[in-house]
Parts: C-alpha cells; sequence; structure tokens
C-alpha cells in the first residue's frame, strides 16, 4: 500500500478525532506521483528504442543478404529513418509532458497534463503496433507477388534450400502475428500499468475539485 492510500485510511479512522481534511491536503502527493510515472514513461521509451536498435544490429548477416537478395534494403532504410523519427517526435512529447506536470501550479492543469500524457501514450503504442502490422502485410504481400524471385533465393541457401516459398510466406505471416501480439502484452503490461495509475491520480483529482 503507498503512502497516499495510508493517508486517507488514516483519516477516515480518525475523522472523529479531528476536523474533517479535503483532498486538497493530498494534491503534492497527486502531482509527485504522477511526475514520477510521467518520467518513468519518458525513460521507458528511450530503453524501447535502445532495445530494438541493439536486436537490429545482432541480426544475423544471412538475414540482411537475405534482404538485399529480395531488394528489400531501401525499404527497410526508409522506414527505419521514418521510424527514428516519428519515434524520436514521441520521446520529445513525453519529455515535454514531464515538464509540464512538475510546473503545474493548480488542479486543473494537472488534470489535463495527466490527460494529455495518456492520449501520447496511447498514440504512441497504436503507431508502434500499426507500424508492425503495416510492415508485415507489405512485405508478405511482397513475397507473394515475387515467389519466384524468392524461391531462388532460398534454394540458394543451405538452411532454406528445401522450403517451398509458399510455407516460407506462411511461416512469415505465423512469425509476424507473435511479434505483434508481444508487442500488444509488452505495452499492455509496462505503459497500461503508469496509465491505470495515471487515471487512478486523475479520479482522485476529480474529487478534489468536486
Amino acid at each position: 500500500m503507498d503512502e497516499l492510500e495510508i493517508l486517507k485510511k488514516g483519516w477516515q479512522s480518525r475523522e472523529q478525532e479531528f476536523p474533517k481534511l479535503t483532498y486538497k491536503d493530498i494534491y503534492p502527493m497527486l502531482l509527485k506521483k504522477s511526475s514520477s510515472m510521467v518520467k518513468w514513461i519518458f525513460y521507458i521509451s528511450i530503453a524501447e528504442i535502445v532495445l530494438w536498435t541493439t536486436l537490429y544490429f545482432l541480426v544475423p548477416d544471412s538475414s540482411k543478404k537475405f534482404q538485399e537478395g529480395m531488394g528489400l534494403n531501401d525499404l527497410f532504410t526508409w522506414i527505419n529513418i521514418f521510424n527514428y523519427l516519428v519515434v524520436f517526435v514521441f520521446i520529445y512529447l513525453f519529455y515535454k509532458n514531464h515538464l509540464k506536470i512538475q510546473a503545474t501550479n493548480s488542479i486543473k492543469e494537472l488534470m489535463s497534463n495527466i490527460l494529455k500524457t495518456r492520449k501520447t501514450v496511447h498514440y504512441f503504442v497504436y503507431y508502434n503496433i500499426g507500424m508492425a502490422a503495416v510492415l508485415m502485410f507489405i512485405v508478405n504481400l511482397y513475397y507473394y507477388y515475387n515467389q519466384n524471385k524468392l524461391h531462388e533465393i532460398l534454394r540458394s541457401d543451405d538452411f532454406y534450400s528445401t522450403v517451398p516459398a509458399e510455407m516460407f510466406i506462411k511461416f512469415n505471416v505465423i512469425g509476424g502475428i507473435i511479434i505483434i501480439v508481444f508487442l500488444i502484452l509488452f505495452y499492455w503490461l509496462i505503459y497500461g500499468l503508469l496509465l491505470r495509475r495515471l487515471k487512478r491520480n486523475y479520479n482522485e483529482l476529480k474529487k478534489i475539485e468536486l
């Protein structure tokens, strides 16, 4: 149980002994907790881009040669550039939201900033999951319409030499779906936890306003 809940229970149990306290007395604590959560969202977003960048450099050379053979290098390069630009914009917005919450001096401003932060995180999650789904669709559609080329490249690879192009596409689709499910679970567990706590703070602030 956190400090806020302990304080509230203490007030409720001793309300007969002392004058009734208002929720405005716990506003500084709500401000501090909200600022801390938004700061963690900022840190996690940075850690996430570092993780995906690290994983990219761990991709085997055989996979990179496969992409090159299929003529996908330019596509992936431009997608990566676009993706990094978008993600850095979101990271900047997370940082900006953190500064705004730190500098807020009213309940209404804090409530507004919490809503903006939640909305920004939702857009960030939707973008990442949507981008993964669109990329999977485009790549596998390209494989489908270039099966002859795909078959030639698979035959030249010792590991995939016996795998038909159709089977490779099916496995690729299944792998893509697994990755998207993993992303959904990751965002639900990590960002979802912080957003639920922010929502709880927002509801407490609404009580103050009332």
